[in-house]
Parts: structure tokens; C-alpha cells; sequence
């Protein structure tokens, strides 16, 4: 590193604002137009702040919660927090009321800062009245009201405190697990726990003071935290908080960012939109695609190989300009890293991004680790791994807990500074992912190669056995099936039952224009119905687990017309499956398919 290495997340504002004052920071849309704040500006509100929690009697040990999505102010008080040596506590706005409760009250939280009037609305009254609650504020209010961010923001400048020297053992905050089943466990991470992580990429991923990024992660997950709004502020760099994630390509436009940081679920979007544009339009559109693809695959096999050719270098010159660089213009024109984390890429589409000129870096990492443990990056990568472990991490493989020990994977434990200080108030809960040593086990699937790169096979939890005795680990399994151009989600299911089952979610778009074109008219239940298509998803099944061994291929499926969202509660806020709790809205479905 050219710096030495940060100890807190003070330490590391500090140092971006002393360095970068009149560079912009953050940018937000407001009535059409990029509007920045720059550093300096930045440190100066964060100052003011920080004076007004002091004056709220906020201090070393306190908690602030906050419900609100990305935006300027949700940085303000994560960072005026910290340079108390108090925590952070960040809830989702789209999380339900009775999680916002617990949370709050879980996390011992004094003041709660909610980003919306209606989010206001709900919990104003619970000073006084859920946990240790005692003061309400609103980032909506106008700046007259006394409960508004505006308010308290002004008088804060009017008494300012200093930031006090941080013990970079103390914790910064809680980040509650969106928890697959059970309830939330709030993960406590110090400050030395989050700048290992800065330190430990800063000499392998190298984004500087030129680069801007689109945020549209959840600050409020780990991933999104600190491989973004902590990685990119310690960097003197950019971010522009996108709109919405319906309006990222009109943001990205706008914004032309350099780097991208993403989860799966938006790469495969990339992937379906791409050949559905395709096959729709056809004709010699499709047929360069197509000739761009399989040259550019020839081109890295050259140089896998360590060799060259004119020709093929030629070409894709020509497919570059021609068609590749038509579709990086939708991203703005100037991507140079597209990094996924958050859950496994699929190799087929992180190999397709690759094609187009769009650099993926993949990594792996928890919340319970800060979260990265191992990534990709330019100097060292291979697709279809994660990566290798940052400087100071160890990955173990323990074998020893894997009952099928043909497959030659085992729980992936990690060791490092990274690795959380343990779960708030859960000391039985911290145990059972604790080893004595301070190893984290993560209850994932994986495997090193030779060259130290991990390999994520799946989840300890999600594996079960079929009769006949082999082991399905199902969610590699479906995020294949979602390649499909039909299939939007997907959950297999067999656990002790002969053979492996599908429900399927389809792409309504996708389906209602085929069912169009076949005359099956406008009803969408009358459509799922109908013999044609299940004609249909019988062969997108067989064509996309084509690659999967013959018992782990779903015999037999069902359609659905309810997506798993968030909502209705199948999914988690960061979009991970509850397996758990599709399998109890659907056991009569998943029952009378094992028939």
C-alpha cells in the first residue's frame, strides 16, 4: 500500500476529506439534475452532526438506528456516529413494521432516524415506548420542524464536538442478518473489522479519485457498506445514488460510471435482456452477436493459452466496435469493473459479461465477515471461482462435517481480523459459528484449487439427500434454471422423496408476448395453464439442466403466478430464497408433485 494503513473509520474520513476537500462525493438527482456535495462539504455536515447526537447525550457504547435507503444523510449520521463511539444500527425501508421494532429494541437503540413521512409516521410514537427509544427524527420533515435531520443538522452547528480518539476494537455498528429462518441476529463489527477489509484490497483493486460508481446496494447490507460506501469514500472517489433500480440504465447514462458493484440477480437481468434483445430483433444483429461471441471465446482460449492472433485480434477489434461497445454504452461507456458479491455467479454469465468488455470481479464474504474473505481482481482472477482470500485472511476447507465425502468439498471457516466480534446478546447463537480459536464457520459449501482460489458448491443447511441416497445442493441448481428467458425464480425441492421437483416462477413479460403470438389469449392463469405452455417449460427445464447430473434434474414442476418478493415474504431484503417458508406456502403443490 502507498499509505499506511487505516485503524477506524474516522481515521479513514478524516484522511478523504483532508485530501480530497474539493473533490464531489456524493451526487443525488433532485428536479432532473446531478447535484454534488464534495468532501469537504461532506466532513463539515458530518462535524455538525456528530455535535448535534453529542448534544442528545449520544455516546461511546450508544446506538442510532435508521430506516432509510441510500442517501446523503444516511452516510452523515453512520459516520457522526462513529466519531462518537457509538454504533450504527441500519434498517431497510422495505422491511415490515414488526422487524423495525424488533430491531430497534434489539439493538438498545436511543434516537431512530426514519427517511420517510410514512416511515415517520409509524414510529413516532416509540420514544418512550420501544426499547430504549428516546428521541424520533424524519430526513422528510421541512428544516422548521424540530424533529427534521435539517433541524437537528443546524443545531449541531451551532455546538460543535470533536470526534473522540476511537479504539479500533470498539464496535461501529450492527448489521442484522436478514435471517433465511428465525429471527434477525444483529452481527457486531468493529472498526478494525471493516478497515481490514479496505486494507486488505487496497493493493489488488485499484480504484482511485477518477472513478464514480451508481449506487443502488443497500448500504444498510454489508456488501454494499463497505465494498462500496466505505471502499469508494476511502478512495477520494465518487458515488451517485441511482434514482431507482428501475432508472439505473437512464442513471447510468448520466453518471458514466467506472466501476459497478452489483449481486447476481442484476448480472443475469444483463444476461436475460441481452438475448431476448437478440433473438427478437434477429436477422444480421444476431448473427454479429453471435460471430462476436464465438470469437471473443476464441480469443481467450489464445490467451489462456499464452498465445495470439492477428486475426482473431482483428475481429474483435471489429465485434468490439461494432457491437459489444454499443451495448457498454448503456452503462455509460466508461466501465472498467463490474464486482458481484452477495451470492454465487453463474460461470455461463460471468463469462458472457466477460465477452463484452465488462471486467467481473467476483468475491465471496458474510456479514459476519465484514464482509469480503476472498475476491477476484485484475491481476489475479478465474471465472466461476471467487477468488482468493485478502491479505491477512485464511480460508480453511473442514471436511470433516460433510457427509458426502465424494464430492471433495467442506464448510468454508474463516480466520482473519475480518471476522465479526460476535452476535448481539445471542452468546449460544456466537458458539455455534465460533471455533475457540475465533474461526468463523459459515455454514457454505466450497473448495480450494491449487492456486488458492474458492469454489462456493452451495450451503451445509440447504443440502439434503434424495432416497435413493445422493446429495442435491439446489441453489446452483436454480440460478441455472433462471437463465432460462422464461424462468424469472425458481425452487427445487426433494429431500428425502425419489426425485428432484421444480416451482417455477415465469417471466410474465416474456410469457404473456409468447402466448400472444400463440393465441392463447390475455388471461395469465388460463395461460399457465394451457398444454402449450407447459410444453414450453418442460423443454426450457430439460435445455437448462442439461449440465446437471441426471438425479439432480427436476422431474416433474409446477408454475406459479405469485413472484417470492420481499412483500409476501419468501425473500429476504438482501433477495435471498426462504426456503423454509416457500416449502410451507406450497407443501400441498410440492406434495402433490412428489406423487
Amino acid at each position: 500500500m502507498n499509505q499506511s494503513a487505516y485503524t477506524d473509520l474516522v481515521d479513514v474520513l478524516n484522511r478523504s476529506v483532508d485530501t480530497h476537500a474539493q473533490r464531489n462525493l456524493f451526487g443525488t438527482k433532485v428536479d432532473g439534475r446531478w447535484q454534488w456535495i464534495t468532501y469537504g462539504d461532506f466532513g463539515k455536515r458530518v462535524d455538525a452532526f456528530r455535535g448535534a447526537l453529542a448534544g442528545l447525550g449520544i455516546g461511546q457504547g450508544d446506538t442510532v438506528a435508521v430506516i432509510s435507503s441510500n442517501r446523503v444523510e444516511w452516510a452523515i449520521g453512520a459516520y457522526a456516529t462513529y466519531g462518537l463511539g457509538a454504533r450504527y444500527c441500519p434498517m431497510y425501508e422495505s422491511q415490515l413494521e414488526k422487524d423495525w421494532r424488533y430491531i430497534t429494541n434489539d439493538s438498545g437503540a436511543k434516537i431512530l432516524i426514519a427517511a420517510t413521512y410514512p416511515i415517520y409516521e409509524t414510529t413516532r410514537d416509540w420514544a418512550g415506548n420501544v426499547g430504549a427509544i428516546e428521541h424520533v427524527f424524519c430526513m422528510a420533515l421541512p428544516s422548521e420542524d424540530e424533529a427534521s435531520f435539517a433541524a437537528l443538522e443546524k443545531k449541531g452547528a451551532a455546538n460543535p464536538t470533536p470526534a473522540v480518539e476511537i479504539d479500533p476494537e470498539w464496535v461501529c455498528g450492527f448489521i442484522y442478518t436478514s435471517g433465511t429462518t428465525g429471527k434477525p441476529k444483529g452481527v457486531l463489527l468493529t472498526h478494525s473489522n471493516i478497515t481490514s477489509n479496505l486494507n486488505g484490497v487496497s493493493a489488488i483493486f485499484p480504484v482511485d479519485t477518477s472513478d464514480v460508481s451508481v449506487s443502488f446496494l443497500p448500504w444498510a447490507h454489508s456488501f454494499g457498506q463497505t465494498c462500496e460506501l466505505h471502499s469508494m469514500l476511502s478512495r477520494g472517489a465518487a458515488i451517485a445514488i441511482a434514482e431507482s433500480v428501475e432508472k439505473l440504465i437512464e442513471n447510468f447514462a448520466e453518471v458514466r460510471p467506472t466501476v459497478l458493484y452489483a449481486v447476481p440477480r442484476i448480472f443475469n437481468k444483463i444476461y436475460d435482456g441481452l438475448q431476448k434483445k437478440m433473438a427478437a430483433e434477429g436477422g444480421l444483429k444476431q448473427m454479429l452477436f453471435h460471430a462476436g461471441m464465438a470469437n471473443a471465446q476464441v480469443k481467450k482460449e489464445l490467451e489462456a493459452a499464452g498465445k495470439s492472433s492477428w486475426w482473431v485480434d482483428s475481429k474483435h477489434s471489429f465485434f468490439d466496435s461494432v457491437v459489444f461497445s454499443k451495448v457498454r454504452e448503456r452503462f455509460g461507456g466508461r466501465l472498467r469493473y463490474a464486482c458481484s458479491g452477495g451470492a454465487a455467479l453463474s460461470p455461463e454469465v460471468g463469462d458472457f459479461i466477460d465477452k463484452l468488455g465488462i471486467f467481473v470481479c467476483e468475491g465471496y464474504g458474510l456479514t459476519e465477515t465484514s464482509p469480503i474473505v476472498t475476491t477476484n481482481h485484475p491481476t489475479a482472477r478465474k471465472l466461476g471461482s471467487v477468488g482468493q482470500p485478502i491479505a491477512g485472511v485464511k480460508v480453511i476447507i473442514d471436511t470433516s462435517v460433510v457427509e458426502n465425502k465424494e464430492s471433495g468439498d467442506g464448510e468454508i471457516v474463516v480466520r482473519g481480523p475480518n471476522v465479526m466480534k460476535g452476535y448481539h446478546n445471542l452468546p449460544e447463537e456466537t458458539a455455534d459459528v465460533m471455533t475457540e480459536i475465533g474461526d468463523f464457520r459459515t455454514g457454505d459449501l466450497g473448495r480450494l484449487d491449487e492456486d488458492g482460489f474458492l469454489y462456493i458448491t452451495g450451503r451445509i443447511k440447504e443440502q439434503y439427500k434424495l432416497e435413493n441416497g445422493k446429495y442435491v445442493v439446489p441453489a446452483p441448481l436454480e440460478e441455472l434454471l433462471q437463465l432460462s428467458p422464461f424462468i424469472n425464480q425458481a425452487f427445487i425441492h426433494g429431500f428425502n422423496k425419489p426425485y428432484n421437483i421444480a416451482l417455477i416462477v415465469p417471466d410474465r413479460l416474456a410469457l404473456e408476448k409468447w402466448a400472444a403470438e400463440q393465441g392463447l389469449g390475455s388471461d395469465y392463469e388460463t395461460i399457465l395453464g394451457h398444454a402449450k405452455t407447459q410444453e414450453l417449460f418442460a423443454a426450457q427445464i430439460e435445455q437448462y439442466s442439461k449440465d446437471f447430473k441426471r438425479y439432480e434434474q427436476p422431474r416433474k414442476f409446477k408454475l406459479l403466478s405469485e413472484e417470492f418478493s420481499v412483500d409476501n415474504g419468501m425473500l429476504t431484503p438482501k433477495m435471498s430464497l426462504k426456503r423454509q417458508v416457500v416449502h410451507d406456502r406450497y407443501d400441498a403443490d410440492i406434495e402433490a408433485l412428489h406423487d
